[in-house]
């Protein structure tokens, strides 16, 4: 599997990102997974976590007996990751850009990540990317924000404050763009010292229409969608869909 080391916006956020968002999003998406997606693949079969972020979900999938490997553009959170996750794999690796040879039983990309691709084309080589990666009849879930999920989650203003750390994270949704923008600014004191770091992270509109053209477009033959909230009854999975995608025929008992 490629690797490259990429500076990243997500960096300075990572160490927040593992105390307070990592374990929660991964306990939601673990019922998900374990009903639509494990019980298809093979015992010990490998498994990519796609934009793993601080590998609570890799960690996780390791216990379940699996072989995991974790890609993400933060050198940050990978950190996070390996020490989390020291049954798994990780390299610090952009989604647009990876290569793994076609041995992953599957590949999963969770916590909206795949939002985070800023043009359809660069979401289209992410398709490809995990196309080939994926063995024949190899399964790619994941979940994106639609409309509804945006307009859900902005505007908001979000903000922790402790003796050590303070988060503040104002978010607004540009429904004209199909962006949503989140300006956040975190304090944390470092050995006796204030350290500040201010960033913006960008999410980008992709409607369910454009994400099934492109997976077709990558290879992928049956795509199914599911309303994270009003199929799966996940908690705040409002305007949320998971995508379960198959590289060749959709095991039996999964077809529509």
């Amino acid at each position: 599997m490629s690797s490259a080391h990429t500076d990243s916006v997500y960096d300075p956020f990572a160490w927040f990102f593992n105390r307070y968002w990592g374990n929660s999003f991964s306990k939601d998406a673990r019922p998900v997974i374990e009903q639509y997606l494990l019980p298809h693949l093979p015992a010990g079969g490998r498994i990519l976590d796609l934009c793993c972020g601080t590998g609570q979900l890799s960690h996780w999938l390791t216990v379940c007996g699996f072989r995991v490997a974790g890609i993400d553009i933060s050198a940050g959170m990978i950190r996070f990751a390996r020490e989390n996750a020291p049954a798994a794999h990780f390299l610090v690796a952009d989604a647009r850009t990876f290569s793994a040879p076609p041995v992953h039983a599957a590949v999963v990309s969770t916590f909206d990540s795949l939002n985070h691709i800023p043009a359809r084309q660069e979401l289209q080589s992410v398709f490809q990317n995990v196309y080939d990666s994926l063995a024949p009849g190899g399964l790619f879930l994941f979940d994106m924000n639609m409309d509804q999920g945006f307009r859900a989650s902005a505007p908001e203003t979000y903000a922790v404050v402790k003796r050590d750390h303070v988060c503040i994270m104002e978010s607004v949704y540009h429904a004209s763009r199909g962006v949503g923008s989140s300006n956040v600014t975190l304090f944390r004191l470092v050995q006796g010292a204030w350290q500040r770091s201010d960033l913006e992270i960008l999410e980008y509109l992709y409607p369910e229409e454009q994400v099934r053209a492109s997976l077709a477009v990558a290879g992928f033959e049956q795509v199914l969608a599911y309303d994270a909230e009003r199929d799966l009854g996940m908690a705040r999975g409002e305007g949320r869909l998971f995508f379960l995608a198959s590289k060749g025929s959709m095991p039996r008992d999964m077809r529509p």
